[in-house]
């Protein structure tokens, strides 16, 4: 593997060419701006931890999102980090209704992100409602289960917000150190 040196302003840093940064560059991670080039601007914004990678590419390109190649690290911020987790989830599916828009003219306010949750709660999930999987599914595998199965529940909204009211109004929270 060779390396390729740039100069960010005064400051001189390697980065291999498989895109990760070298030792150097890791120990100053507080001052790094984003990586990333917004429809044709730098982003300004303070580098988090996530990385950008050949896995998010994709994500990245349909946001106009590229990487600023004169960048001496990979490192995005948290919010590009989450509008590219935020297109990963909202995939088209065949059965999916986000291309009609309005379903019976109610428009789909809420999108739970069952992938962010963790493992333990999905499969909490899938114990609870009795979910029939195949055994040994990937993260991803459960939250579309659970995903889709959630989906199904029929809600009525004016009887549910009625008893949230009626119990918040009617019930005592005590709390644990009240005697």
């Amino acid at each position: 593997m060779q390396s390729t040196a740039l100069s960010s302003g005064s400051k001189t840093s390697a980065m291999s060419t498989n895109g990760f940064s070298t030792e150097d560059d890791s120990r100053s991670g507080h001052d790094q701006v984003c990586c990333l080039i917004d429809s044709g601007e730098k982003c300004q914004r303070q580098a988090g931890n996530a990385s950008y990678s050949k896995r998010i590419q994709n994500q990245a390109r349909k946001l106009k999102l590229t990487r600023d190649e004169m960048s001496p690290h990979i490192y995005i911020c948290d919010y590009h980090k989450t509008q590219i987790q935020n297109i990963r989830t909202k995939r088209k599916r065949k059965d999916s209704e986000d291309d009609q828009g309005f379903q019976d003219g109610i428009e789909e306010l809420i999108e739970i992100d069952f992938y962010q949750m963790p493992v333990n709660t999905l499969r909490r999930y899938k114990r609870h409602f009795k979910l029939s999987t195949r055994p040994g599914l990937s993260k991803a595998q459960l939250a579309d289960a659970v995903a889709s199965h959630f989906k199904t529940i029929p809600v009525v909204e004016k009887e549910t917000l009625q008893m949230f009211f009626y119990t918040t109004k009617t019930k005592r929270f005590d709390s644990k150190d009240t005697t």
